[in-house]
């Protein structure tokens, strides 16, 4: 829906809402042409009704005027005499309608000075909840969000297990396009596995200013553009389009802004013909061929730093319900001829408790040539290592092409890509058949245009185009896994619109958040760091602890004083 339409949308409730209550404003001493005035008839109410006068501001934050509503329509019945369980439960599933039906046929008595306590403790209740779900949304919403790591893209800088905060703020807080939806939780309500949103009616875009823009190399947590998913735990075949507020959050590395040229070339990234010189704790990894004529152990890999490796074990499976207690980690298996089956798993292998619990027996097998996802500091410390023969890092060439690369018709690959422009707000560029791949759906799907190609001819919205201004700026979002991200190489510009917010906090790290809880292992040296800054991290939790420990202390003894002071 478009600026015109809320307009004139917000026009019609306030007409609704003169024709429903004009005769309340007059019985409690108002003028009746009082309930028809746009936001003034709403700071006439908070006074009929004994509120804040800041109440109307709520009234008008999208998601979190849901649960002021409700709450304002009980406090107008109760103003006017209408205080039993049926005129509030009325009051709100006929979404303030009775109201009007009060207005209309109920002789009603003003009480301006009414007990604003609940009627009773169901009521009560709901009204604090309702609050404090208030409270909650719009910090939510507008200032902090918690996210927790769910992949390794970032591995060594972000830990699958980190669970972060969010600013909003620091880039600009967008409102929400979706104003009918559940309150703090994203696309799909966690038990009922259903939608938490309508679709319609939707805001226009709309980003509070913030006080920082985006640099090269921040974190950035932003809504992946290429997401078409029903919701965040289903995958589906099936194109779905999403609000962009409901597309699944995902979290990389800005790696070039708008107006940057940016080209990699054998893993290397350059920026505007620079090499991209990565913050203090950026820790780029690499897939690296590791080589022993002894057999590269699972050991070795581990002290080298190495968090991502496959494991080869070989075991003889001697009843069903060995064969289903190892196959949640079982990544590929199969059988040999003398019954044993070999079986490779990720870089946990399988938990000593499946294996004490259904005894099963398993020998690990080291290969002579291993797979490992290393940084080159740890790669060259594995060099170093008696026991290996050699590391080599793979990097793929340009003529190894990969037709999910985007645009999707180069020959560029992960670590030979580019070079390539990045769109910036204002700034217009020639389109031609070359480059119209790459700007494609930033005309047609960000900027929502209509845009088709007839060979060598490019019209957008029914014109020839020869050339096209961007309306917003464009980011280029990278993992620090450089062979395992699913980032901008894949699916192509994140426009700001995305943008959700800058990770400011870890306040809790958990090794093994995807294993079960019995094998959750608290990473203390992570609790209470910061994401962004200079040198390695450093944990304050041992700060906040003492922080905490005064405050209680204070409190113990300030009370303490009162009650002293009572006494006598």
């Amino acid at each position: 829906m478009e600026i015109s339409g809320w307009l004139i949308f917000i026009l019609l409730i306030q007409v609704i809402h003169g024709i429903g209550t004009w005769k309340l404003y007059v019985k409690a001493g108002r003028k009746s042409w009082e309930a028809f005035i746009p936001v003034y008839n709403g700071i006439v109410l908070m006074q009929l009704i004994n509120r804040p006068k800041w109440w109307i501001l709520l009234l008008f934050i999208p998601v979190i005027n849901l649960f002021l509503f409700p709450i304002i329509w009980i406090e107008t019945l109760r103003t006017f005499g209408k205080k039993s369980t049926v005129d509030m439960v009325l009051g709100v599933v006929t979404l303030g309608f009775y109201i009007a039906y009060v207005n209309y046929t109920q002789e009603t008595t003003y009480h301006a000075n009414r007990d604003l306590k609940a009627p009773n403790k169901t009521i009560d209740t709901l009204g604090s909840l309702s609050f404090a779900i208030v409270v909650a949304t719009l910090v939510h919403t507008y200032f902090i969000q918690p996210y927790t790591i769910p992949s390794p893209s970032l591995e060594k800088s972000l830990l699958v297990g980190d669970f972060l905060f969010v600013s909003k703020f620091h880039y600009g807080a967008r409102t929400p396009i979706t104003p009918i939806a559940a309150p703090m939780v994203h696309d799909t309500l966690p038990l009922l596995k259903t939608k938490s949103y309508s679709g319609k009616p939707s805001l226009p875009f709309f980003r509070i200013p913030g006080f920082e823009k985006i640099k090269r190399n921040d974190i950035v947590v932003f809504n992946y553009p290429a997401d078409t998913a029903f919701n965040m735990y289903i995958a589906s075949d099936k194109r779905y389009d999403k609000p962009i507020d409901k597309k699944t959050n995902y979290v990389k590395r800005c790696t070039a802004i708008p107006g940057d040229k940016l080209e990699i070339k054998d893993g290397v990234i350059f920026i505007n013909d620079k090499k991209s010189i990565m913050p203090d704790r950026a820790h780029p990894q690499y897939v690296h061929k590791v080589y022993s004529s002894k057999g590269v152990a699972t050991t070795t890999l581990v002290d080298a730093g190495s968090s991502e490796f496959i494991r080869k074990f070989i075991t003889t499976i001697y009843n069903e319900n060995q064969a289903n207690a190892i196959t949640p980690y079982v990544l590929g298996s199969s059988k040999n001829n003398d019954g044993s089956v070999t079986f490779i798993t990720d870089q946990r292998g399988v938990p000593n408790s499946i294996l004490s619990q259904y005894s099963i027996s398993i020998t690990e097998v080291n290969d002579f040539e291993r797979e490992a996802n290393l940084t080159l500091n740890n790669a060259e410390k594995l060099r170093k290592s008696s026991s290996i023969d050699s590391v080599v890092r793979i990097i793929f060439k340009k003529n190894q092409p990969n037709k999910e690369i985007f645009p999707g018709n180069t020959n560029w690959t992960i670590d030979n890509f580019g070079p390539i422009y990045l769109p910036k707000a204002g700034e217009t560029v020639e389109l031609n058949k070359e480059n119209i791949p790459f700007y494609k759906k930033v005309i047609g799907e960000y900027e929502g245009n209509d845009l088709k190609i007839n060979g060598t001819e490019i019209r957008i919205n029914g014109s020839v185009a020869t050339s096209y201004t961007f309306k917003q700026d464009y980011y280029w979002m990278m993992g620090d896994n450089m062979h395992k991200s699913l980032d901008s190489r894949y699916w192509g510009f994140v426009p700001a619109d995305h943008i959700v917010g800058k990770p400011i906090f870890i306040w809790m790290s958990i090794d093994g958040i995807n294993d079960g809880i019995k094998n959750w292992s608290i990473r203390w040296d992570r609790l209470f760091t910061t994401v962004s800054g200079e040198g390695q991290p450093q944990s304050y939790f041992k700060y906040f602890l003492f922080a905490l420990a005064a405050y209680f202390a204070f409190d113990y003894f300030r009370n303490k004083k009162k009650k002293k002071e009572n006494n006598n």
